[in-house]
């Protein structure tokens, strides 16, 4: 009887050994898995955020050589409708240059 008691005490321990194993692993599968999730959440914002910022700066940058061109046309003596047909700028935007 005592040894039946020991033998089921033993498998008890390694039952509680093979489940906090278990339960390790899954924790440290998760912090992996979360820290490559926040990882490609990181890297895929600041590919966007590039993206964004490239789309933006070459809009700018367009619209500035519209108003540079519509600057040297009106200079020329082009008609307001002509600056606007060939920059695609306004009419209201190149009577404010």
């Amino acid at each position: 009887d005592d040894k039946e008691y020991s033998d089921y005490e033993e498998s008890l321990h390694n039952l509680w050994d093979i489940t906090n194993a278990m339960n390790d692993a899954e924790l440290k599968g998760y912090g992996k898995g979360k820290e490559a999730g926040i990882a490609e959440g990181e890297a895929k914002g600041r590919a966007e955020g590039r993206a964004e910022g490239l789309a933006e700066g070459e809009a700018k940058g367009k619209k500035t050589q519209a108003i540079e061109t519509a600057r040297k046309m009106l200079a020329k003596g082009f008609d307001i409708e002509s600056v606007s047909d060939f920059t695609g700028l306004s009419k209201n935007e190149i009577s404010n240059i």
